[in-house]
């Protein structure tokens, strides 16, 4: 997503300019005949993967069906400015703040459909699986992307989706049903969901072993596997834009996986000073980002940096440097972003 071309107006992202993340290639699946399958010893009648529930998306759509508004961003949205801003180059693919978007999801709650197959009081967590193909790097076979979630996240708010306002969901977006974790690691919300493994004991996989984990710098080798997203900030401007010599209103965009953001202060010279934006507390949805804007009455020409620091209800603040990971996850320092007044 370019933030140049968000609409101030448009409070959410369209599918169509919802980033892409994907770790193999988008598979082909036909709606009509596509099955959730459900399994495992946490059920209240413990299945075996082959003996699994089978739910047809007719089926799921005869539940009562929800929808929630939230921000959806990948892990390592901000990755290319330990580099560039921290001199500190981190692997994956260089995102600077456009994999992220806030969507309305349709879909059931995943609690109502564990309700109706049967949940054993002592299931602890839940396995999601893709249909994508397996992952293979480096000569090993990883199988498919699969990660686990808490059963208290899925009886919370977690979704099985099928939709965007009110379309199917296009088919690099999971169709024709996801998996959404609001708040989480996008890698969390599994795309082309296939099945749901309920266990009492603790699940694990390569995708919170082995990745989305903080390693190296100054974390510890047994770093949990990362999940709620942390506060970050993004101006509805291009990258270098150039403005007019004249009163300008800027607005921005700050969200957190934990709480809805309390107060958003700006600086118009590269940090010098700061001041509070004004916050579209009317306008926010669900578990969706905030709207802020600012009046900069006399912007003097030449080259300057913006910068936004956000602070969620829950305390947490942006830094002004983001603790540095070899995979350059969570960078949620403060982006220093440069314009010229001409």
């Amino acid at each position: 997503m370019r933030w140049e071309s968000v609409d101030p107006r448009r409070y959410r992202t369209t599918q169509e300019r919802l980033f892409v993340r994907n770790h193999t290639s988008t598979p082909t699946i036909d709606a009509s005949s596509y099955r959730l399958r459900i399994f495992g010893d946490g059920l209240a009648t413990p299945r075996a993967e082959g003996g699994a529930v089978s739910i047809s998306l007719a089926e799921l759509k005869t539940l009562p069906q929800a929808s929630l508004t939230a921000v959806h961003e990948c892990t390592g949205n901000g990755r290319r400015f330990f580099a560039a801003q921290q001199g500190q180059p981190a692997a994956g693919t260089p995102w600077s703040l456009g994999s992220v978007g806030t969507v309305r999801w349709d879909g059931v709650w995943l609690r109502d459909v564990l309700a109706a197959v049967g949940l054993d009081p002592r299931a602890l967590t839940i396995q999601a699986t893709g249909l994508d193909d397996p992952y293979v790097t480096g000569g090993v076979d990883h199988g498919r992307v699969r990660r686990p979630f808490p059963v208290t996240k899925a009886l919370d708010d977690a979704l099985l989706a099928w939709g965007v306002d009110g379309d199917p969901l296009l088919p690099d977006h999971g169709f024709p049903l996801r998996l959404v974790l609001p708040g989480w690691v996008g890698i969390a919300s599994i795309k082309w969901l296939g099945s749901l493994e309920v266990s009492t004991t603790e699940l694990t996989s390569p995708w919170n072993t082995k990745w989305y984990r903080m390693t190296g710098g100054d974390f510890p080798a047994d770093a949990p596997p990362l999940d709620v997203n942390p506060v970050r900030s993004a101006w509805e401007l291009a990258w270098d834009a150039t403005l007019p010599a004249e009163p300008v209103r800027l607005t921005g965009r700050s969200w957190s996986g934990a709480a809805p953001v309390r107060r958003v202060d700006v600086s118009l010279d590269g940090g010098r000073s700061w001041r509070p934006a004004v916050l579209d507390r009317a306008g926010r949805q669900d578990q969706g980002w905030t709207r802020w804007s600012i009046q900069w009455a006399r912007p003097r020409p030449g080259s300057h940096e913006l910068l936004a620091r956000a602070i969620d209800a829950a305390g947490r603040t942006q830094p002004l440097v983001a603790a540095y990971n070899d995979n350059g996850y969570f960078f949620d320092a403060v982006v220093r972003h440069p314009v010229r007044v001409a």
